[in-house]
């Protein structure tokens, strides 16, 4: 078996290294309301996002971060050390859910697990890889959680 190397020089896996149940765990990132503050000013400009002390008269009850922040901050991870997949991590479709808030101080990480393999009855080179990955708190509470169908390469003949 070829050995190949992506995302930090862990072994790029192919859709035929995968099984029905295997885990992979990110390393974390820590958020502070800086970040959050930045992220809405930008892509989320609303005052829940934006303003701890409006913030508390929502249903937040307090500054929490876009969804879509929570969401950018997931994929960096699966990126840089969770999902180690060869050619990247190329979504065609899923679902996404934030049970609950990501707050300033949280630390993030995100534990995957495959659900599905399924090579292509048309495309031999390819497949799809349905992954469920959680983003958690340091708590270990659910912040997000994406159910995402991923295309991955066919490991090369004789490679």
């Amino acid at each position: 078996m070829a050995s190949t190397q992506e995302g930090g020089g862990r072994q790029a896996l192919f859709l035929d290294d995968l099984s029905v149940g295997q885990k992979f765990i990110s390393g974390t990132h820590t958020l502070d309301a800086a970040q959050i503050v930045a992220f809405a000013r930008e892509f989320d400009p609303q005052g829940f996002h934006l303003d701890d002390a409006a913030a508390k008269d929502t249903l937040f009850e307090g500054l929490a971060a876009s969804g879509w922040h929570t969401a950018a901050l997931t994929m960096k991870l699966n990126v840089q050390s969770g999902l180690p997949f060869k050619g990247g991590i190329v979504g065609a479709g899923g679902d996404l859910r934030w049970p609950r808030p990501t707050r300033p101080g949280d630390v993030l990480h995100v534990e995957s697990e495959v659900l599905e393999v399924t090579p292509s009855r048309t495309r031999p080179d390819r497949g799809m890889a349905t992954v469920r990955s959680e983003t958690k708190n340091q708590k270990g509470e659910v912040v997000q959680v994406l159910v995402a169908k991923l295309v991955l390469p066919r490991r090369p003949a004789g490679g």
